[in-house]
């Protein structure tokens, strides 16, 4: 019996350098890209962005511009057989969702560790995965 299922993997990315390690170790881990999700969380648009006010971005172009972003980020080719996804919305929320939909076994996710005011302030949408998630989670600390 192996601790940690490795069928269906989820790794939720914000371009980071944390991120980009663990998708890294993630898929090393799992060895089949494509048993690998990856998931890119876009917060919607304020209706007072300049942007959304102009009617000069909206999310197709922003998940268009992601997606591009993927493939300059991670050009090999295992990277190209990831199932690569964006969503608009609560980070914390949209990484459940997607997780329950896609009958995922594992979430794998770093954290920046933030502490004091600022964690208090802001959240953390690891936190919020571990308490919320139906699967296992692993969260990679700096």
């Amino acid at each position: 019996m192996t601790l940690f299922t490795s069928n269906n993997v989820l790794v939720p990315i914000d371009f980071s350098k944390e991120a980009h390690q663990a998708l890294v170790d993630t898929l090393t881990f799992v060895k089949d890209p494509a048993k690998l999700h990856v998931l890119y969380v876009l917060r919607p648009l304020e209706p007072t962005e300049p942007g959304t006010v102009w009617q000069t971005v909206d999310n197709k172009t922003r998940i268009d511009h992601i997606k591009a972003t993927f493939d300059k980020e991670f050009p090999d080719e295992a990277y190209q057989q990831v199932k690569f996804a964006v969503k608009v919305g609560n980070p914390g929320a949209e990484i459940i969702d997607y997780s329950e939909h896609n009958a995922i076994d594992l979430i794998v996710i770093p954290s920046r560790g933030r502490t004091g005011l600022s964690r208090f302030l802001l959240g953390s949408v690891a936190e919020r995965v571990v308490r919320f998630s139906h699967c296992p989670v692993l969260v990679l600390r700096k």
